[in-house]
C-alpha cells in the first residue's frame, strides 16, 4: 500500500482549529495528504484522519505540559511527517521541542505566531518570560509566520534565527459568508432580531475577559445615552467577566441599551444589519472579529493596539482611540451616528481594505510558503499539487 504524505497540526486546544484552520486542513486532505491533529479536547474535526487529545495547558507553568510533551514526542517520532504546523504559544513550544529529532530526518516545522505576548508596551514579565523562549525556539523553526507587521519587524530586527520569517495576512476571513446586505434585507433582519430601523446598532464579538476591556464600551455608552438614545450595543460572547459587565451596565443606567447575546454562531447574520463594529481590547494579534465586520462593510471604532492598527486606517475605514479613553470612544461613535454618509464611506473602505485578508488570499499565501518549505527539503512530495 502506498504511503501517504502526512501533516501534523498542533495547538493548545482543538477548538482553535475549528475556528481558524479547517480550510487549510481541507486543502491538504483534498490533495491526498493524511492530516493529523494534536491538541487538548475531544472535538470531532472534519478532514482529519487521526486526532489525539494531549493535556496541553495554556500556562507554561503547568506540570501537565511535561506529560503532553512526552506524549507528543512519542507520536511524532513514530510517524514520518513531511510537515508539522503548530499554533498557539504552548502548542508551538511543545511541538517544536518534540520535533527536534524529526527535523533531523527531514520533517519541516512551521509555527504561526498569532500575536507575540511581547510587544511594544507589553508588561515586563511578558518580555522576561516569553521573548527568550520564542527567540530560542526560532532555531527549531523552518518557517516562522507572523500575522501582523509589528511582530514581523520585531522577529526580523531582533535576529530570530528561523529558517525563514514570513508575514501572512492572518487566518483568512470568508468574504462570501461575511458580506454586506441591502437596505431592505437589513430592515427585515433587524425586525427578525427585534431591532428597529432607527436603532444605531454597534456590535462587539469577544469573550468577556480582562483583555477585551468591555467596561470601556459601557462607559462610552453612558456618555451617548442622552445624545444618541437609540444606540444599541450588541455584545456576543461569554466569559468570566460577563456578570460584572451586566452589573456595570445597570449601575451606569444603560442596561436597556445593551444586548448580552451570549455565544453566537450566527454572526454572519448579525453583523451586516449593524451600523458599526467596536473593539475595546488591550492587545490583539490580528482580530478575526474586526475582519468579519469589515467584510460586512462596517466602519470600525477600536482601541489602539498592533492588531487594530493593522486593520483600521484612522479616518479611512474607522477610528482608533486609547483603551482608557471612554470620552474619545463616545465622540467617534457619536460622529458616526450623526453623519450616515461618513459611516457608509468608511464601511466601503473597510470592505475594500479587507480583501487582502480574505480566505482565498491567505490560502494562496500559505500555499506559496508550503511550496517553498517542501522544495527547500530537496524532496519530491507526492500530492503537493497546489491548483486553485
Amino acid at each position: 500500500m502506498e504511503n501517504k504524505n502526512k501533516v501534523l497540526f498542533c495547538a493548545t486546544v482543538d477548538y482553535h482549529f475549528k475556528l481558524f484552520h479547517l480550510p487549510t486542513m481541507e486543502w491538504f486532505s483534498k490533495r491526498g495528504w493524511e492530516v493529523h491533529v494534536a491538541a487538548h479536547g475531544e472535538l470531532e474535526l472534519p478532514f482529519v484522519h487521526q486526532k489525539r487529545d494531549f493535556p496541553i495547558q495554556r500556562s507554561p507553568f503547568q506540570l501537565n505540559n511535561i506529560r503532553a510533551y512526552r506524549m507528543l514526542k512519542a507520536w511524532i517520532d513514530s510517524e514520518n511527517y513531511q510537515l508539522i504546523h503548530c499554533h498557539t504559544p504552548m502548542g508551538g513550544v511543545l511541538a517544536r521541542l518534540a520535533a527536534r529529532h524529526a527535523r533531523m530526518r527531514g520533517t519541516k516545522v512551521v509555527y504561526t505566531a498569532h500575536g507575540f505576548h511581547f510587544f511594544k508596551g507589553a508588561p515586563l514579565p511578558n518580555w522576561l518570560i516569553y521573548y527568550p523562549i520564542e527567540k530560542q525556539l526560532a532555531k527549531l523553526t523552518d518557517c516562522l509566520i507572523t500575522i501582523n507587521s509589528e511582530d514581523y519587524r520585531l522577529a526580523v530586527d531582533r535576529g530570530f534565527r528561523a529558517g525563514q520569517i514570513a508575514h501572512v495576512h492572518g487566518v483568512g476571513v470568508h468574504t462570501g459568508r461575511f458580506s454586506p446586505i441591502n437596505d431592505e434585507e437589513k430592515r427585515r433582519r433587524r425586525a427578525r432580531f427585534h431591532y428597529r430601523p432607527e436603532h444605531f446598532l454597534l456590535v462587539y464579538a469577544a469573550e468577556f475577559n480582562r483583555n477585551k476591556n468591555h467596561e470601556l464600551l459601557l462607559h462610552s455608552l453612558a456618555r451617548l445615552k442622552e445624545k444618541a438614545p437609540m444606540t444599541r450595543l450588541l455584545l456576543a460572547g461569554r466569559g468570566p467577566l460577563l456578570s460584572r459587565c451586566r452589573l456595570l451596565a445597570q449601575e451606569l443606567g444603560v442596561s436597556h441599551m445593551v444586548s448580552f447575546l451570549g455565544y453566537r454562531d450566527d454572526l454572519d447574520q448579525l453583523l451586516p444589519m449593524c451600523d458599526a463594529a467596536v473593539s475595546s481590547s488591550l492587545r490583539e494579534g490580528l482580530p478575526v472579529n474586526i475582519m468579519e465586520a469589515m467584510a460586512c462593510g462596517l466602519p470600525i471604532v477600536a482601541t489602539r493596539n498592533r492588531g487594530h492598527e493593522e486593520l483600521v486606517e484612522e479616518g479611512g475605514n474607522g477610528f482608533l482611540v486609547s483603551p482608557t479613553d471612554a470620552s474619545a470612544m463616545a465622540q467617534r461613535l457619536g460622529m458616526l451616528h450623526a453623519f450616515p454618509s461618513i459611516r457608509l464611506e468608511m464601511g466601503e473602505n473597510s470592505k475594500q481594505r479587507v480583501e487582502s485578508y480574505s480566505s482565498h488570499c491567505v490560502q494562496e499565501e500559505l500555499r506559496l510558503k508550503y511550496d517553498e518549505i517542501i522544495e527547500a527539503s530537496g524532496e519530491e512530495v507526492k500530492g503537493l499539487q497546489w491548483e486553485a
